[in-house]
């Protein structure tokens, strides 16, 4: 099997590059569409769109309809095609990012990522998470390459809500985990190839500079500041995931995530690392891991603030029958679960996410 590493071909990380935008994309193109919410707007969207006006971009601003779908990405298209744009922003959250990679694919046009929060590691893959409208997952769309660039302020970053700092490390905690049961498995990673050891190399730094900086990058970000711990793992959250993700592969966590969209209620307002983190506290009791490494995650996932229990996810009442549901939304064949090293059912999936809770509360007890 051919070995594949993919990445974006620039990544720029520091406090204040967005209002400086211009220095950064000037290569790429003199004609940006800008997409970002109404929130991130008024966060730092402004300050982008004047920067570049006052810089001699003819930049449009186009604001996001809030889910990355096919219909939202045409609607988008159509804004594009009518202002002759030449390089699409993606300013915000993963949604956001996901979106502008899909419109800048489909026109051929480049993109630049400009993630305002270090909650996943969407922004340096060539795919995105794609969505049905009523917000359920429906698939992954992939790219031929990376965005051109990944541009991220930690100074705006540091004063996002720190939820979304956390929701990202759990996001970025499956990263190891998943690469180590793909590899195990002999699979291919989500550029279709097998693992260089560059990117199981990155996968394992990953994770070591998660249990080492989160805490006090946490800490930083409560205060509001981009101090060196925050840096690292905004790094570790954005780029290292990022590239972990991509070009070792995905397993069963972030399958148990996409599964999880099919339950309705309080979960829908868990963030996507959160679901993650409980996801990859699952595929480590697929693992069969031993409890000493369990006990690590779960004692991490505390101390920071992940879920690590059913009634943290708000479902402590689901029934085995959603429980189920769950499974078979998480086995479908397109799903990244097959590339567990041994075969997942359905029920498995089930049993796992119940398993997790159980031994979680006993563990409480006992601690």
């Amino acid at each position: 099997m051919v070995r594949i590493f993919a990445s974006p071909s620039r990544y720029i990380q520091g406090k204040d590059v967005f209002p400086n935008a211009n220095i950064y994309i000037q290569d790429l193109g003199d004609k940006p569409l800008l997409l970002c919410d109404s929130v991130v707007w008024d966060i730092i969207g402004d300050k982008v769109y004047n920067n570049l006006k006052d810089n001699d971009f003819d930049v449009v601003h186009v604001e996001f309809g809030g889910e990355a779908s096919d219909e939202e990405a045409s609607r988008v298209e159509k804004i594009a095609k009518e202002n002759s744009s030449n390089v699409i922003l993606g300013l915000g959250g993963g949604k956001t990012v996901d979106d502008a990679k899909k419109v800048a694919y489909d026109l051929g046009l480049k993109v630049v990522s400009m993630p305002t929060t270090a909650s996943t590691d969407a922004p340096c893959s060539a795919l995105s998470v794609m969505y049905h409208e009523d917000g359920t997952f429906k698939d992954y769309s992939f790219y031929k390459k990376n965005p051109d660039l990944v541009l991220i302020d930690t100074a705006v970053v540091a004063n996002a809500p720190v939820r979304t700092l956390i929701a990202g490390i759990g996001d970025a905690m499956a990263t190891n985990v998943e690469a180590l049961d793909v590899a195990q498995g002999h699979n291919q990673s989500m550029v279709h190839g097998q693992q260089t050891l560059a990117a199981m190399a990155i996968a394992q730094t990953c994770m070591d500079n998660l249990f080492a900086h989160s805490k006090q990058a946490i800490s930083s970000a409560k205060a509001g500041v981009a101090s060196e711990p925050l840096e690292t793992i905004v790094e570790a959250n954005t780029l290292l995931s990022g590239l972990g993700f991509e070009s070792a592969g995905l397993a069963a966590a972030h399958a148990i995530y996409d599964a999880f969209t099919v339950l309705d209620g309080d979960i829908e307002k868990m963030m996507h690392g959160e679901k993650v983190a409980y996801g990859t506290l699952c595929e480590l009791m697929l693992d069969n891991a031993p409890e000493e490494k369990m006990n690590k995650f779960i004692d991490f996932y505390q101390s920071v603030g992940l879920p690590t229990t059913l009634e943290d996810l708000h479902i402590a009442d689901v029934t085995s029958e959603d429980l189920l549901r769950v499974g078979q939304q998480a086995t479908i064949p397109s799903e990244t679960i097959h590339n567990m090293p041994f075969e997942v059912s359905s029920q498995d999936v089930a049993d796992s996410i119940r398993a997790v809770n159980e031994y979680v509360v006993s563990y409480n007890l006992n601690k």
